[in-house]
């Protein structure tokens, strides 16, 4: 708040002291008082007025400072009203009381809406879990009476199980730390894990998978290093190359960490649209070709490798191919 500003929003006591001076002065000059004393009358009447509102200035902004400085330090600024004091202004207590009683009501809809998330993700959750049980049942049938479709339809399942996934992990990526247990583990097992799953699709496309120097350990939570690998791995076969498909996967030993690389020789992305393959739902002109794209997996990678502590970005050369590069911290436990 400028002084300028102040005394714009005090015209009206300024104007009735004026008035009031006036009216005074008007008053000592016909009851025959001297010129000496009205100048007298005038000068302390100025400067006790001028006093009061330099005061009041002084001491508002002091105030109005002190609460923005209380906003600007304040995570969640909607919760101001519950930090900052009463105002010792009759004029500004109105309004303290008014956004109270907003921020209650504001506070009581977020509870309302933190609810909804909940039992929905709650039915999401509990929904995954019943449904992957015939996923698995349809796939132990498939395996125990195979025929020349057995591989087709084990990889169409594997496709339904991987959605069916996805739509779990999205749903708990909101609340990753409730579902999390960082310990030192085995990249090299985690990687071998999301090969083994994903064996159906390679042999059907006759993509050849080359694996080097991943037997290390790293800090992180198992479940969730697969279920990213494996969305990174199932975005490079549906993006492969007709011509000799390649798959690669080494790990590299960096100051204060480890990388994982995974490169593929498929079509590669185009270099204006690097920079927005982590955005929610963007799929890019070659994805929109691909009626599988949803726009997902990559942005519940960010996500995940955020809420971990863990570092991805991606490297990619047009018809040459694509490259995913996460680092690990060494011996950096995630923080939340």
């Amino acid at each position: 708040m400028s002084l300028r500003d102040f005394f714009k929003s005090r015209t009206g006591i300024i104007l009735l002291n004026i008035i009031s001076l006036l009216t005074l002065i008007v008053f000592l000059v016909s009851t025959g008082n001297t010129f000496d004393t009205i100048k007298v009358i005038m000068l302390v009447w100025i400067l006790i007025l001028g006093a009061f509102l330099i005061y009041e200035y002084k001491k508002r902004k002091v105030f109005f400072n002190e609460v923005l400085r209380c906003v600007e330090n304040l995570d969640k600024k909607y919760l101001i009203s519950e930090i900052i004091e009463e105002p010792p202004y009759i004029e500004a207590g109105l309004y303290y009381y008014l956004l109270k009683k907003a921020s209650k009501s504001m506070r009581d809809e977020i509870n309302i809406e933190k609810n909804k998330r909940k039992d929905y993700k709650e039915y999401i959750e509990q929904w995954v879990h019943e449904v992957k049980t015939p996923i698995s049942l349809i796939k132990l049938i498939e395996e125990n009476n195979k025929t020349n479709k057995s591989s087709s339809v084990l990889q169409q399942l594997e496709d339904i199980d991987r959605y069916v996934e996805q739509a779990l992990f999205y749903a708990r990526s909101e609340d990753v730390e409730k579902d999390y247990l960082i310990k030192e583990i085995s990249l090299e097992e985690c990687v071998h894990k999301v090969i083994t799953r994903n064996k159906q699709v390679f042999i059907l496309n006759n993509i050849d998978i080359e694996i080097d120097n991943t037997d290390i350990n790293i800090y992180c939570d198992s479940k969730w290093l697969e279920f990213i690998l494996n969305q990174i791995i199932v975005n490079a076969v549906k993006y492969r190359s007709n011509e000799n498909p390649m798959i690669k996967i080494k790990s590299v030993s960096i100051k204060n960490g480890n990388q994982l690389i995974i490169e593929d020789n498929g079509i590669g992305i185009p270099k204006d649209e690097l920079n927005r393959v982590f955005e929610k739902g963007f799929t890019g002109n070659k994805g929109r070709m691909i009626s599988k794209s949803t726009g997902i997996g990559l942005y519940l990678c960010k996500k995940l490798c955020d809420k971990l502590g863990l570092l991805i970005k991606i490297e990619s050369e047009e018809n040459l191919y694509t490259r995913v590069i996460i680092t690990f911290p060494k011996g950096n436990f995630c923080k939340f």
